[in-house]
């Protein structure tokens, strides 16, 4: 199985593809160089799976590349961070 992390802009969101197929997303509200995240959904056909975990450590992996910062208004992303404090960085209060 292959994961492959993409931003859709035109969408305000991220999108994790397996073997080419989405399965995933994660959106967002840009303000300024914040990335306000608010929901992420992964496709029943692909949870339990790593699949949700995979999205977001690519979609953090991409902004930190960027040097940009995120607020996670998103439950599952905030979750992922308290679980995996390196990308706690990248966390500022929301604007």
């Amino acid at each position: 199985m292959s994961f492959l992390v993409e931003e859709n802009p035109a969408r305000h969101r991220f999108e994790i593809l397996v073997d080419d197929a989405l399965a995933g997303s994660t959106e967002y509200v840009p303000r300024g160089e914040v990335l306000v995240f608010t929901h992420t959904e992964v496709d029943k056909r692909f949870q339990n799976m790593g699949v949700g975990s995979a999205l977001i450590r690519g979609t953090l992996d991409q902004i930190r590349e960027r040097g940009g910062r995120v607020a996670t208004q998103c439950r599952f992303m905030a979750a992922f961070i308290e679980r995996h404090p390196e990308y706690a960085d990248l966390v500022v209060p929301e604007p």
